[in-house]
């Protein structure tokens, strides 16, 4: 098979009788499927006792797929267990948040800990890997499943202080981590450390809790455990398997997963691309953007595949309403302007019961190929195919970052103060999306990125300080860049502990100013700010900001600190450090960033054209391939290069008018002169 863009998706033919699948294969290549993804679910299927494999099924399916020309995604199956496990090793089974040992059912329902669970995974692992890992129409391994959840049992709790152990190597660092002199919490002992749940250090639930480090070092344990049997899986395949690559199909802006202690031992990046119902198409459209940086920068901006998405409708949720005309084959290629090289579909063909037979799917109960959603789908496969190979691999030449952490994420949301109702994801997509609206090229990198490349970075909420961070921003800044951040920034060391310093803490030289008091109060209470001469709303926490030589931009209109800033700019070196010591609504956010950015040159094509998302890809022999995608009303644009559109063929010259349709989707070629 050529190469071009992997498209498919998850295919369970375990679930049908042998006929079925000549219909399926048949329908497949009227939707131009070139990749399928099998084995998810399949374990009590590959093993229905212990020790006890049959392959036969599974073979059948492979074989045929090969025959077919099919890429096939081989899935360890470790993401639902089977019910004769949980029986036979209770301990596999998870210990919930307030202490309650499950039973079987569900999935994800196995403990990360459990050496029974794992020692099973790994075999089974290791037994598909030595039966199909020479299969050249294998073409990556899939391991597990939207990793996800906690446990709290006793063996995790040995588990933990194991890891705990590895990091703090002695009680005296532990206890001083954890400031334990407050409420008499001394840990002596190793043994005595329980693990932070409703019936220890929480009230309320998970994001309340007595002593923040310890909770804080849980999320990162648990995140650790999940890794370490994702690895023992891998392990087990490349025993066999040495040269395919692997990954696990993660869940984007995920909270419990810290996904860039993963990165590392992912071949590549994968996620699952559901995004939150919003009835606005441009949040939606933003959100997803945000997501796929962020998988493209888990591997340094390398391409990056999405393992699902519906064709139609989720099942999950309370509401699920369906894709509008236009919009998957919208979405498909945002996926691939932002990096990636496959984009695939949960489910081919539709579940016939459980709590997934309403899930949408590119083959519904009764297998028609002449519905709307059968009729989109070949669409975007025939699209795919005329492209072929031209995008693969490229990648994006971003001169802007955003930076994500995952431990400011904990730490801010679980801080006793100033404010419960901050919540990182709101502010993170705040800044994502005027960044995303004004169609600078953007890396979503964490903190731990060489900065050195950009010429703006932003980072809201940087709760937390680690590391050589504040060092490497200040470079950034005296060198010419500009950096942003904004309230609740610089609180806390790596343990979640104050700096014994003036707020904010390590960037209070380079912003130029301190924090006196941190007003909250209610989402409804807003405090206006005035900023380059417009009124903008501000809510959640207004921090009383005693500027040192830091500019002031930006001003509150109300309250007893009535006048004092609330935005500013600090010029150091060559560049400048800004500061908004507060929450500002999606306006003030916008002329932030927009200033920002203009002071380098960095607004993109068509910034001033609302909803129109404009990216770029070049590939290895320098081509640049522009992604024009409307995600609002019909409106007429300039052309921002010359080139040819490959969907149509169509030659493009610079400035000439464009009509874009509601869904509009144009891939340019770009001329070599650009």
């Amino acid at each position: 098979m050529p190469p071009s863009i992997g498209y498919g998706g998850d295919y369970n033919p375990e679930q049908w009788p042998r006929e079925v699948w000549d219909d399926d294969y048949a329908a497949f290549k009227l939707a131009g499927i070139n990749t399928v993804t099998v084995g998810v679910f399949a374990w009590a299927h590959l093993e229905p006792a212990e020790f006890r494999y049959d392959f036969s099924t599974l073979d059948a399916i492979v074989e045929r797929a090969t025959a077919e020309g099919m890429r096939v995604v081989l899935a360890t199956p470790s993401g639902a267990m089977p019910p004769w496990l949980a029986r036979k090793y209770p301990d596999a089974c998870r210990v919930d948040f307030e202490g309650r040992r499950h039973v079987y059912g569900q999935r994800h329902n196995a403990c990360p800990s459990s050496r029974d669970f794992r020692r099973a995974a790994v075999a089974l692992a290791g037994r598909l890997a030595r039966r199909y890992g020479t299969n050249p129409a294998v073409v990556a391994w899939h391991i597990g499943n939207e990793y996800g959840g906690a446990c709290w049992c006793p063996e995790c709790g040995d588990a933990f202080r194991k890891w705990l152990r590895g990091r703090y190597g002695s009680l005296d660092r532990l206890n001083d981590a954890w400031n334990t002199t407050f409420w008499s919490h001394t840990f002596t002992k190793w043994s005595q450390i329980e693990p932070p749940n409703a019936l220890s250090e929480h009230w309320r639930g998970p994001d309340h809790t007595a002593f923040q480090g310890i909770t804080l070092d849980y999320k990162r344990f648990m995140s650790d455990q999940l890794l370490e049997g994702f690895l023992a899986e891998k392990a087990a395949i490349r025993e066999h398997a040495p040269d395919t690559p692997v990954t696990t199909n993660m869940m984007g802006l995920y909270q419990p997963i810290d996904y860039h202690r993963w990165a590392p031992h992912l071949d590549f990046a994968s996620w699952d691309n559901y995004p939150p119902a919003d009835r606005s198409s441009t949040r939606t459209a933003a959100r997803m953007a945000l997501t796929h940086g962020l998988m493209r920068g888990l591997r340094d901006g390398d391409p990056f595949w999405v393992m699902e998405q519906t064709p139609s409708v989720t099942a999950s949720r309370d509401v699920n309403p369906v894709k509008r005309p236009g919009v998957l084959r919208l979405w498909s290629w945002q996926s691939v302007a932002h990096g990636a090289d496959a984009v695939l579909y949960f489910q081919l063909r539709q579940s016939r019961g459980a709590c997934e037979k309403y899930h949408g799917a590119v083959l519904d109960h009764a297998g028609r190929t002449d519905t709307r959603v059968f009729r989109e789908v070949a669409e975007v496969g025939a699209e795919f195919a005329r492209v072929g190979d031209a995008v693969l691999g490229g990648r994006t030449p971003a001169r802007a970052a955003l930076l994500v952490d995952w431990d400011s994420w904990w730490a801010v949301e679980m801080s006793d103060g100033p404010n419960r109702n901050v919540r990182y994801l709101d502010v993170l997509t705040t800044y994502h999306r005027a960044l995303w609206q004004a169609n600078v090229p953007l890396d979503v990198v964490p903190v731990t990125a060489d900065l050195s490349g950009y010429e703006v970075v932003v980072a809201p909420l940087l709760h937390m300080v680690k590391g050589d961070l504040a060092d490497r921003v200040t470079a950034l800044v005296e060198r010419g860049g500009t950096f942003v951040t904004t309230a609740l920034s610089g609180r806390v060391d790596e343990d979640d502990n104050a700096f014994l310093t003036d707020v904010p803490g390590p960037f209070g030289a380079l912003l130029g100013l301190r924090v006196e008091e941190t007003d909250a109060q209610q989402p409804d209470v807003v405090n206006p700010v005035t900023l380059f001469g417009a009124e903008h709303d501000a809510r959640h926490v207004f921090e009383v900001v005693v500027p040192d030589d830091a500019e002031v931009l930006g001003t509150y209109g109300a309250d007893f600190y009535a006048g004092t800033p609330a935005v500013t700019r600090s010029a150091r070196g060559r560049g400048h450090a800004w500061y908004v010591a507060t929450l500002l609504d999606d306006s003030g956010v916008d002329a932030v960033v927009r200033s920002a950015l203009a002071h380098h040159d960095l607004l993109g094509p068509l910034a001033d054209s609302p909803d129109v998302e404009v990216t770029d890809r070049i590939t290895a022999d320098g081509t640049r391939y522009l992604f024009i995608l409307n995600h609002g009303p019909a409106r007429t644009v300039p052309i921002p290069v010359p080139g040819t559109d490959l969907l149509t063929d169509r030659p493009l010259s610079s400035g000439e008018p464009l009509e874009l349709p509601p869904t509009a989707v144009l891939v340019v070629r770009c001329d070599p002169e650009r």
